[in-house]
């Protein structure tokens, strides 16, 4: 059903839990969508922030995280990828939004489904539709060398996100390893997420800056981290805010994982670290 435009607006940023994905002039909440257990539907609210209607195809893709957070195509299911969209129906499968117009897309959940204990996983993949261009007329005045050619190059705009089911018992373990201060000039921490268990994890990480005398603060963020089922570990690097407050070679710095709460999930400390800074 189409809304109006401002409306959503207010809504969706009603949901601080959710942050909204956008591309091109496509708006997207919730931006990860996961059914736990006996939950069957799920909406996904569009928004055509431009001023041109705009059509979008939505369909599902499969994709697998790779260690350095970056993701590859995939078509072949297995213990690791086990797909989520055979146990899923979309509707509608293409939206037509005029300028500044929202409209909601429903995932509903197959009922009576025999899935194994674990992780189900697909992306949900906004398309927009090329752009009709009207041919422009001929110059008559004019004639083109006849063994010449041009392109004409149409940026088409896609956007995906996932779409997770959780069946019978499932569990998950995070840890933060090899923590290292690199470039004093523009710090940054890196580290390792380690992942155990037989879903995925996903969070906000969190950099604390302890000083030898005075009050903890924080030095660094970075929000809405995942590590999938199709890796055990993934290596992340977060800058730091250096002020005149943080020495580098004394002190300590710690890193939290959280897990965001949201409307069907509290949060979860999934780990923390220390890095004792020594020079």
């Amino acid at each position: 059903m189409k809304n109006n435009f401002f409306l959503l607006i207010l809504i969706l940023f009603g949901n601080s839990y959710n942050i909204i994905h956008a591309q091109g002039d496509l708006l997207i909440e919730p931006h990860r969508v996961v059914f736990e257990k006996n939950q069957v539907k799920k909406v996904i609210t569009l928004i055509n922030t431009g001023d041109k209607t705009a059509t979008y195809s939505v369909s599902f893709v499969q994709r697998r995280m790779n260690e350095d957070g970056s993701f590859t195509a995939i078509t072949e299911t297995d213990s690791l990828n086990r797909f989520a969209d055979p146990f899923l129906r979309i509707y509608p499968r293409s939206v037509t939004l005029s300028g500044r117009e929202g409209q909601t897309v429903m995932l509903q959940r197959r009922r009576n489904s025999i899935m194994e204990p674990g992780e189900y996983r697909s992306h949900l993949y906004f398309r927009a539709a090329a752009e009709e261009k009207t041919k422009p007329l001929e110059n008559t005045e004019t004639k083109a060398d006849e063994n010449s050619f041009s392109v004409n190059i149409t940026p088409i705009y896609g956007i995906s996100i996932p779409i997770i089911i959780r069946s019978g018992e499932v569990n998950a373990l995070a840890t933060l390893s090899d923590l290292k201060i690199l470039n004093l000039q523009e710090p940054e921490i890196s580290f390792t997420l380690n992942r155990k268990g037989n879903i995925s994890i996903y969070g906000d990480f969190t950099v604390e800056y302890f000083p030898v005398k005075g009050e903890p603060f924080i030095v660094g963020r970075q929000n809405g981290v995942a590590i999938y089922t199709t890796i055990n570990k993934r290596y992340i690097s977060i800058k730091l805010d250096k002020t005149s407050e943080m020495d580098l070679s004394k002190g300590l710095i710690k890193i939290s994982y959280i897990g965001r709460a949201g409307a069907d999930v509290k949060e979860v400390y999934y780990a923390t670290e220390s890095l004792l800074l020594e020079r």
